[in-house]
């Protein structure tokens, strides 16, 4: 049993994506250095490397903490508001108390959210809005009904509904805090967003606290043989990882 239970664990993520893409580009790579095709065999098994190192543990760790390294939870937060930016929907989905559902990821933000409020018991200011044109619903007003449903009053709740990234989030989001005289507003999201969601607010001209609702890098993960296998969770977290480093290179050349 102990030998098939290993078994397993090694074949599993060798047959499910992307471990069977990586499998695939190897055998493709193979059949163009069979056929004497150098060079588009070392282009596939560059791609194919690319593609396992993304989709391994300690690439993706590695991406994410250069993110997450410098961002710690505050020991005693205060401020007069928390501001919950959107991290995704799932959109056109049943739900127990409407349609869509906010993404994995976003219900992480929206539980550390109600943990704080029932702390603080600051109001909340919840951010997002239809990031596709073909969204049928934005992102806030879902996010808002979780929150509801979890216990935290609507009359707690501020919607800005109309935001479509992390910039147009700081700006409305800042109009609102001065239309309502928040200054002390804490700033909530993944702990790999925080830097690039401070550069934005800090552009808008906002102080804040960051407040990070959850990591994404283990610290001081010991690297088995497992985290070496493939998986679409670690390339889900390079994935996330890239996309920040990317918008935050787009940010300093753009001077938001």
């Amino acid at each position: 049993m102990p030998l098939m239970f290993e078994f397993k664990k090694i074949v599993t993520p060798l047959i499910l994506p992307p471990g069977i893409v990586v499998v695939l580009i190897v055998l493709v790579s193979m059949m163009m250095g069979y056929r004497k095709r150098w060079k588009l065999a070392l282009v596939n098994l560059t791609v194919g490397f690319l593609l396992y190192a993304l989709s391994t543990g300690p690439v993706a760790t590695f991406l994410i903490r250069g993110l997450e390294s410098d961002v710690s939870i505050p020991e005693n937060p205060s401020g007069d508001v928390i501001i919950l930016l959107g991290g995704g929907i799932i959109d056109r989905v049943p739900d127990l108390t409407g349609t869509a559902a906010p993404s994995p990821l976003m219900m992480g933000r929206i539980v550390t959210a109600v943990r704080l409020y029932q702390r603080l018991g600051l109001p909340i200011i919840v951010t997002g809005g239809r990031v596709s044109g073909d969204a049928e619903v934005a992102e806030a007003p879902v996010v808002r009904r979780f929150l509801v449903d979890l216990g935290v009053p609507g009359n707690r709740i501020t919607l800005e509904d109309r935001a479509r990234d992390t910039a147009q989030n700081a700006r409305l989001t800042a109009a609102i805090c001065r239309q309502q005289g928040f200054s002390r507003p804490i700033l909530l999201t993944a702990a790999y967003h925080l830097k690039r969601a401070g550069m934005a607010f800090d552009a808008a001209g906002m102080t804040y606290t960051p407040f990070p609702a959850y990591y994404l890098g283990a610290r001081n993960a010991p690297y088995t043989w497992r985290r070496l296998l493939p998986g679409a969770g670690f390339l889900s977290t390079s994935a996330n990882a890239l996309h920040e480093y990317i918008g935050i290179v787009y940010y300093r050349m753009v001077q938001l």
